[in-house]
């Protein structure tokens, strides 16, 4: 006999969007939240870089506007990226006040009140006209995920299911979403999950590709479902590819996080030339599709298999206490920034495409809420601009909250 639970909310996936969405729910109501693997295993996790928030006086919510439309080549819900780019420091605010701990630019200061932003170390990327990146050195994703899952671990209303992997969504005779069909992949049983409100957050689709740096949980499945269920899915064609993995021959490939060309690091060819400059004008920090397809052209020109990163601008004590994670994943594979140039390649990242949702998070099908990498919200384009992923999935979580 197949088990059924019921909840007043159900969470499939445990990102940012997930656990968002989770915690500001659970004073309201029963919340189940099912994961593939361990509670802390998504993209978000592995998120490098950061959260775009407009946070400084030099900076200015209409060029956070501006750099997300030139980013998205054209093709962005411009009112929809306003609305985003305005919502988010309120949210991030949240984050803090959830005990996230960013980055400050003053190494004795460890407390700082979630309205003063300009405290804290502001980093910049591709695409971005100033610095804006709120990040937790380069490993802020870890650091969200930790200070969330710390929330919500123990909250009497939250029930934590890790290894369960969603199969199909429960779509009752009037076409309304009442839940998920679930396979416990330890006890390997199928269950049913009923729920009032589904949120579908299952994050990307990276792992249909060779290279890729998203882990081995996004495989698609919220699209699938979607897809399954007859809801409608739009830009999937639009895979953003991150210019810069760590390229090696046995294929172990990890991000080297845009916010190091940030900190002026440069491209150059196997024989030593820098090359974006005859590409973009803002060269190394052009936006991420211009960087990767100049990378892929050069190594198809001079039939490279990679190119290097060159991080020799930093000091070697800036560099170890900026990147900590990618210094140590670097020399686990015996390469030693900033003294020895990275050898990068491009690798899918990001889908900017998904399960179509209004900007209100609601899909076509009443009872089903999305939000995160797995919808499709019109902000990105076809191309997403660097740390903007974190800030979607934070601001749509919140309207999921709201629909819900």
């Amino acid at each position: 006999m197949v088990e059924e639970y019921q909840s007043d909310f159900l969470v499939l996936g445990s990102g940012i969007a997930g656990l968002c969405f989770a915690l500001e729910l659970a004073p309201k109501g029963r919340v189940t939240l099912l994961t593939k693997k361990e509670d802390f295993e998504s993209n978000t996790n592995y998120a490098q870089g950061g959260i775009a928030c407009v946070s400084s006086a030099e900076d200015s919510f209409e060029s956070h506007v501006q750099d997300t439309l030139r980013a998205g080549a054209g093709l962005c819900n411009e009112e929809a990226v306003r609305e985003l780019v305005k919502d988010g420091p309120p949210l991030v605010h949240q984050l803090i006040d959830w005990g996230v701990h960013f980055t400050t630019t003053s190494k004795e200061r460890t407390e700082v009140s979630p309205q003063d932003l300009h405290l804290y170390d502001l980093g910049r990327e591709g695409g971005h006209s100033h610095r804006r990146i709120l990040h937790a050195k380069d490993l802020t994703g870890a650091e969200v995920e930790r200070a969330l899952l710390d929330c919500l671990r123990g909250h009497p209303n939250v029930t934590f299911l890790e290894h369960h992997t969603a199969i199909d969504l429960l779509v009752d005779e009037d076409r309304v979403c009442s839940g998920a069909v679930a396979m416990d992949s330890f006890g390997e049983e199928v269950k049913i999950f009923r729920a009032k409100v589904t949120l579908l957050a299952t994050g990307g689709l990276g792992r249909i590709y060779l290279h890729t740096t998203n882990p081995a949980i996004a495989t698609g499945d919220g699209v699938a479902m979607a897809w399954r269920a007859g809801l409608p899915v739009a830009n999937l064609e639009f895979i953003q590819f991150h210019p810069t993995s760590f390229h090696s021959p046995s294929g172990d490939t990890f991000l080297i996080s845009e916010a190091v060309r940030g900190e002026d690091a440069i491209l150059r060819r196997i024989d030593g030339e820098a090359f974006m400059k005859g590409y973009h004008e803002l060269a190394d920090l052009a936006p991420r599709d211009i960087v990767a397809r100049a990378i892929d052209t050069e190594m198809k020109n001079h039939g490279h298999p990679h190119v290097y990163l060159d991080c020799s601008a930093m000091s070697p004590e800036f560099f170890a206490e900026r990147f900590p994670a990618i210094q140590k994943l670097c020399n686990d594979h015996g390469v030693y920034p900033p003294h020895d140039w990275i050898p990068v390649v491009p690798a899918a990242h990001y889908s900017c495409g998904g399960v179509v949702s209004d900007r209100n998070a609601c899909t076509a099908m009443p009872g089903l809420l999305v939000a995160g990498e797995v919808g499709h919200t019109g902000i990105h384009g076809a191309n997403r601009l660097a740390s903007n992923s974190l800030l979607e999935a934070l601001v749509y979580s919140h309207r999921a909250v709201l629909s819900a």
